[in-house]
């Protein structure tokens, strides 16, 4: 039987087949050669004679790894479409700094990714478009949601269908709002688990995948207040600015870095508004911290 893990906790993985949910164990042979199972993994199970398993859970073993499309670091999870980046409006005021950290983390991992502004609800018209100007040329789609109040869930919809869609973003932006919305089971399916292997809401640490239809999944992931970049060169960073890139062939030198060189491309645009002051003063920020950055 082929499935789909959804959530892996204590060495037991929740399997998604045309049977419903399986909670399965790894053969030893994965760990013996030091493979570890993945959520977002596609996987061939055999159902076991397991006594202590409750009716509505069968158990099994998972006896075969598919090979994967891709693995993601941070979160682990294995074959992913494309990432939904998740900030609020207002309530919180979204942290700039913070939204292109994970703009440029995600595109390292060669994710097409779509940027969901939450709470529209609350938000004026004006804060909306100043949001739009700033992220429409990063080369990224921007939607903008209410998950209280359920506006924008259609052409969300539309995003995610037919595909595993990874979900990240900080703490207190409502994301669990926006995935109880588009999952009204999340709760349910994550309360039986805990109850199953005796824990509690500490188990939502950890990444989930939730199916929304036949071909389309979501992957909850555990919210962050910080995101590091430090691992890249300074150089590199300009090429994750996609809004840099026609201006850039103007700069009379080449590797220019778009912050104190004359003749700059990428600042004669900013100057004439073709480019977002909010994205350039994050670059600089970003480009600052790298080249501060101690090596060993």
């Amino acid at each position: 039987m082929q499935g789909k893990i959804m959530k892996g906790i204590a060495g037991f993985y929740y399997v998604y087949t045309k049977q419903g949910l399986v909670e399965c164990k790894a053969r030893g042979i994965f760990r013996k050669e030091q493979i570890k199972p993945l959520v977002g993994d596609l996987v061939e199970v055999e159902i076991t004679e397991d006594t202590e398993a409750a009716p509505e859970m069968p158990a099994g073993n998972i006896v075969e790894i598919l090979p994967r499309s891709n693995e993601l670091v941070r979160p682990a999870v294995a074959n992913v479409d494309q990432a939904l980046v998740i900030f609020a409006i207002v309530k919180p005021d979204p942290n700039y700094n913070l939204l292109d950290r994970f703009l440029i983390n995600v595109k390292r991992q060669s994710l097409p990714c779509v940027i969901c502004f939450n709470k529209k609800d609350l938000a004026s018209e004006q804060e909306r478009g100043e949001l739009l100007a700033a992220y429409e040329g990063c080369g990224c789609r921007v939607i903008f949601v209410s998950g209280i109040a359920g506006e924008g869930f259609s052409e969300l919809a539309e995003c995610l269908e037919g595909k595993t869609t990874v979900l990240a973003g900080p703490s207190g932006v409502g994301k669990s709002t926006i995935v109880n919305r588009l999952y009204p089971q999340a709760n349910m399916e994550t309360g039986e688990i805990s109850r199953k292997i005796e824990r509690g809401k500490h188990t939502t640490r950890h990444a989930q995948l939730f199916a929304l239809g036949e071909n389309t999944f979501i992957c909850d992931t555990p919210g962050f207040t910080s995101l590091s970049i430090g691992d890249m060169e300074k150089e590199e960073l300009c090429g994750y600015y996609a809004e840099f890139a026609p201006c850039a062939q103007n700069c009379r030198f080449r590797g220019c870095s778009h912050i104190r060189e004359p003749s700059c491309g990428v600042r004669q645009a900013l100057a004439e508004g073709r480019i977002s002051r909010v994205r350039y003063d994050n670059y600089v920020l970003l480009y600052e911290e790298l080249k501060s950055r101690r090596k060993y």
